[in-house]
């Protein structure tokens, strides 16, 4: 095991900013950010229709990828529940993956050295 892990958050195209900013106060020195379409269960459908699609509708969400030590990984999904929660449809969901390894190419270094 290699005490790497990463943690890969889908949510709406709102509050990137001050999730960034929150996640750089606790130690996360990178983050990959790209733009997506895609739905949940709600199958694209606004919270304040009545009736769920029949067909699925994609709606722009941003994926955000962050690799970081396993011992960190509560802290940081705490805050990001805490930055991306509004109660509504759409704040997202997160993702975890345990890590085999890591290497920065420049200087070869492996596992959490790389990071």
């Amino acid at each position: 095991m290699s005490g790497i892990v990463k943690i890969e958050v889908i949510t709406g195209m709102s509050k990137l900013t001050d999730l960034i900013q929150n996640l750089s106060k606790v130690g996360v020195r990178g983050a990959t950010v790209m733009q997506v379409l895609g739905c949940g269960i709600e199958m694209g459908t606004p919270e304040y229709e009545v009736e769920r699609n029949e067909v699925m509708e994609l709606l722009p969400k941003q994926q955000i990828n962050i690799v970081v030590e396993a011992e960190k990984v509560d802290k940081i999904v705490d805050i990001i529940k805490k930055e991306l929660y509004t109660g509504h449809i759409g704040d997202g969901k997160i993702f975890i993956y345990d890590i085999d390894n890591v290497i920065r190419v420049r200087t070869g270094d492996e596992g959490v050295k790389a990071l």
